[in-house]
């Protein structure tokens, strides 16, 4: 019998959030005649790529998070918030983003009805599974938006599009309620300020929540040690679960699947050998090293040792982004005319908030994906809010009738 103890590095990767930007990881025990996996379709080419995105994503994310540091993603809540993006770039701009989302072999068209078909079937591919993803776009009153990328957002993308007075001080809750209402409360603020040039903020909300197919007992559950990166350890709360699970072994790193319900959706993780690490491993990955990693799973007993933890998690994005082949969308020469038709606006940042916990019963994780659009060029503005001086004068002649400073505006005289 193996044993999987996660005692040295652990490195899980939730099929809600990274395997099923290519639909579903194993065919459910038992079909619910509710579900609606018959009619999930992703094309070849948006799965195989799409898989690629989310490793390149993992890659950059733990790099810049560190070894010692824990990393948390929604992948397919930043393509799908960076597709919505894709609809209103044009020119460099638009080719620098469609490449980086591995959308190369894909029109537009092509990839928004794949966005379209995630959002009316992903969410009841099983029945026994909380599954949400919704789309939302909040605009500036008075912000012209063209008419044909609030259309793209509303049909391919279902999303809420909403024109918000952003000099409310309640406009950031409004939409901070909006995320918090998506994701059953699990991320409550996304939108820390509304900025003079902020025009736009585009989100996109992902929850989970799905029972073990087989559950940990919790009179099981005992405290370990766990080996942290720098060698040093610390005592967690261990599940431990004997049974039969597809599972893989491999010189570098042992892997193994935890189904949720009726199996549509699983927990894959993957634990590296002794003389290895999660980083090294996380750095092996791709969507082909993914796919031959499914194909190889065969059934088996084997005995699990897993900690029980919960992690809220927050990255800004625009550094990892630059890096992945998109970095126009960020400066001043962006081209966002799709949004506006003159433009003059860019990418001011690409934020993503999560949330997981794993325990004896399954697992509950979230993502908020938030972009803020900017306009580039702002009226100069001028608020005589501190000491001034000012001058009254005739500009024919040049005359100077008055000069004076004022220190502390009176208005009794």
């Amino acid at each position: 019998m193996k044993k999987a103890r996660i005692g040295t590095h652990l490195l899980t990767t939730v099929a809600t959030t990274l395997a099923l930007v290519v639909g579903c990881t194993s065919s459910p025990q038992t079909p619910d005649p509710g579900s609606t996996a018959g009619s999930l379709r992703v094309s070849a080419p948006f799965a195989a790529q799409t898989t690629d995105f989310a490793f390149d994503l993992l890659k950059q994310v733990s790099a810049q998070d560190g070894r010692e540091t824990n990393s948390f993603v929604s992948p397919l809540s930043l393509h799908m918030a960076l597709g919505m993006l894709l609809n209103g770039a044009k020119g460099q701009t638009a080719t620098e983003i469609q490449k980086t989302l591995k959308l190369d072999a894909q029109t537009l068209a092509e990839a928004n009805q794949t966005y379209t078909n995630l959002l009316e079937n992903l969410p009841g591919v099983d029945p026994k599974v909380k599954l949400t993803l919704a789309n939302s776009v909040w605009y500036r009153q008075g912000f012209a938006v063209e008419t044909s990328f609030e259309d793209v957002l509303r049909k391919s993308f279902k999303a809420e599009v909403t024109a918000l007075d952003f000099a409310s001080p309640t406009a950031k809750d409004r939409i901070n309620t909006w995320a918090s209402n998506q994701t059953n409360g699990k991320i409550q603020k996304v939108i820390e300020e509304v900025k003079p040039d902020h025009v736009m903020f585009l989100l996109n909300a992902l929850y989970f929540k799905g029972d073990w197919k087989t559950e940990f007992k919790t009179e099981q559950t005992v405290e370990m040690p766990f080996r942290l990166a720098s060698g040093a350890t610390k005592n967690v709360n261990m599940m431990r679960l004997n049974t039969g699970l597809r599972r893989v072994f491999r010189p570098t790193y042992t892997a193994f699947e935890l189904p949720y319900a009726n199996g549509n959706f699983a927990m894959t993780v993957l634990l590296p050998a002794e003389n290895s690490s999660a980083d090294a491993l996380i750095n092996s990955l791709n969507g082909a090293a993914w796919t031959a990693l499914q194909k190889d799973m065969t059934e088996g007993t084997i005995d699990i040792g897993m900690p029980r933890f919960t992690l809220n998690y927050e990255i800004q994005l625009n550094n990892i982004l630059s890096k992945m082949g998109m970095p126009t969308a960020f400066s001043n020469a962006a081209d966002l005319s799709g949004i506006r038709r003159e433009g003059g606006l860019k990418t001011d940042f690409v934020k993503q908030n999560t949330f997981i916990a794993v325990d004896e019963k399954g697992t509950e994780a979230a993502a908020v994906t938030s972009i803020g659009i900017v306009v580039t060029s702002m009226p100069a503005s001028y608020h005589c809010d501190r000491p001034f001086v000012f001058v009254i004068h005739e500009k024919t002649s040049g005359t100077v009738l008055f000069t004076g400073k004022i220190a502390n505006p009176q208005t009794n005289g």
